[in-house]
């Protein structure tokens, strides 16, 4: 299991915690300083079976800088959008755990981190 953090994140220091308060085995990745390439990035939404823009943190000043509310959602789009996590990669919801199984979740709540441990 791996997971995508933010140190300075409280949700992330949250799964952490609870990580480690049931033994879990992990590595832990802060996205932020081992940005994620692109291909990492299309990786990860096939296993959360998400899209880009479902994972995008769309308050942060780079995204209102770069417009990216009055991008499309749309297949045609989704280049465009895993680009701009992979250039801005404080724009990526945190914390994103990889399961053993090959899924991921995004793991902002308790019952999600139990959910990533489970598979």
């Amino acid at each position: 299991m791996e997971i995508w953090i933010n140190p300075a994140c409280s949700k992330c220091r949250s799964a952490l915690r609870l990580l480690d308060e049931e033994g879990a085995d992990y590595t832990v990745r802060r996205y932020l300083e081992d940005v994620p390439t692109e291909d990492e990035i299309r990786a990860v939404l096939e296993r959360l079976g998400l899209e880009p823009w479902d994972i995008t943190r769309t308050q942060e000043a780079a995204a209102k800088e770069l417009g990216l509310k009055d991008w499309a959602r749309d297949a045609g789009s989704r280049d465009r959008w895993v680009a701009a996590l992979a250039e801005h990669p404080k724009l990526i919801q945190r914390p994103i755990i990889t399961a053993e199984d090959g899924t991921a979740v995004v793991a902002r709540t308790d019952e999600a981190v139990r959910d990533a441990m489970s598979r």
